[in-house]
């Protein structure tokens, strides 16, 4: 299985498939994403900084609870060194400079909080917004499908030495720290030359790395940002960003399991922004196709628009699709669900639909409810080939026309919403949306 373990594996299947009476979308016989995340967040008080972070952190270094830390400009954690951070600590990225944190190859961030103390990186501002800082980047030495064994970030970072922003190499078992327990809020500042930060990139980072029960809310940029890479990702959550929730490219080999993405209709950037964007590479002309290309393997994903009137918000413009999937990758989706969309997916249309392209794009016992359209190929009117496809009862689907209201347990609570699949609250239909009313 090229170096991930069979116990992993198993245990990635397993967790997949615990809970039943869940069975499809984020599983738990409890709400996971009690008490640790934060669905208000511009109504919390944090308090003021108390220690300053700034330029290059080239010695171990503890970020302690009592403290408040604030990012000044672009901070670097450079030479191998390890930054901790004590469950429970606040990091503020200023918004003047706005702040960034950057983990070099061969450095470590060991932040790992706890369901009741969790670890924030937010705005300093006092009425916070998207893009008011930068963001967190991780970088690591696992292969990525670029020419050569490294590549440089480019997002116009000022490292006092360039060396620090390469990522990438042969040791797809590197590790590069924990995440877990942590939120990230209002990050994704914008640059002229280099458009959005996302609020967590993770570029060439191996699957010794621990990422889990991370929350980005409010992000101007992508929430989740990974570049080539092996990792597997486990209850994470996007909650209304402007950008993609989850972005895979440069060859990245990925695991994400019991993950959540909230999409609102009224909360977009300037680009055509998904759940999920998976890609292989920007320029094919710097691509190695000798390499490991793209592969993602999803399972109990919930993917969900909040709307309150999705018919209206369709009509003008300001739903689109959940998934978009471009040429060269290989990508399956199993027990999730993928809810007011227009349509669930699209696929790239340089993507040649025949049988040998299809075994390499898996959507299976999935649930798609109220979608007006299914799985369609970009600019074709005429899907009917994929619809048969994917309809096929080997692939056991679903499709549903439920409102949130009776589709999930309780969507809608401003504070502690709960995106879990009702309990025999499936109702089968084919006919999603009625095209009639449009």
């Amino acid at each position: 299985m090229k170096k991930i373990t069979l116990i992993t594996l198993i245990l990635f299947l397993v967790s997949s498939n615990t809970f039943a009476q869940q069975e499809k979308g984020i599983t738990g016989y409890n709400n996971w994403l009690n008490p640790w995340t934060e669905f208000k967040p511009n109504n919390t008080e944090y308090g003021k900084p108390t220690q300053i972070l700034s330029g290059n952190i080239s010695k171990n270094t503890k970020l302690q609870k009592r403290e408040v830390y604030l990012l000044l400009g672009d901070v670097f954690v450079t030479d191998s060194t390890t930054l901790t951070i004590e469950p429970g600590t606040v990091i503020i990225g200023d918004f003047k400079t706005k702040g960034s944190l950057t983990i070099s190859n061969g450095s470590k961030i060991m932040a790992e909080g706890t369901s009741t103390d969790p670890i924030i990186f937010t705005s300093s501002k006092s009425v916070k917004k998207p893009g008011d800082w930068g963001g967190l980047f991780i970088l690591g030495d696992a292969p990525t499908n670029s020419f050569g064994s490294e590549t440089a970030l480019n997002y116009g970072l000022r490292p006092s030495v360039a060396a620090t922003l390469t990522y990438g190499g042969d040791n797809p078992d590197s590790n590069s720290g924990i995440l877990k327990y942590v939120r990230i809020e209002f990050a994704g500042k914008r640059t002229k030359n280099f458009g959005y930060f996302s609020a967590l990139t993770l570029a060439g980072v191996g699957q010794q790395t621990i990422v889990e029960n991370v929350m980005v809310s409010y992000c101007e940029g992508n929430s989740f940002n990974v570049l080539g890479g092996k990792l597997i990702l486990d209850q994470l959550v996007s909650y209304k960003s402007a950008g993609n929730d989850y972005n895979f490219n440069n060859g990245s080999q990925v695991w994400i399991a019991n993950s959540l993405a909230v999409r609102s209709p009224y909360v977009s950037g300037s680009d055509v922004s998904r759940c999920l964007y998976i890609s292989d590479y920007d320029s094919k002309d710097e691509t190695d196709f000798s390499k490991e290309q793209t592969f993602v393997a999803a399972a109990n994903l919930t993917l969900i628009n909040l709307s309150s009137d999705l018919q209206y918000d369709i009509n003008l413009g300001l739903v689109n699709e959940a998934i978009y999937i471009g040429a060269d990758v290989s990508f399956s989706l199993d027990t999730s669900v993928i809810s007011g969309f227009n349509p669930a997916v699209i696929l790239d249309d340089k993507i040649i639909i025949n049988t040998e392209s299809l075994s390499q794009l898996k959507f299976t016992r999935t649930y798609f409810n109220n979608c007006k359209g299914n799985i369609f190929r970009k600019g074709y009117s005429n899907n009917a080939d994929l619809e048969n496809w994917y309809g096929s009862r080997s692939f056991d689907n679903v499709y549903s026309k439920g409102p949130d209201s009776e589709t999930f347990i309780d969507a809608n609570s401003k504070s502690r919403p709960d995106f879990r699949l009702r309990i025999n609250g499936i109702i089968a239909s084919n006919d999603l949306i009625d095209d009639d009313e449009d």
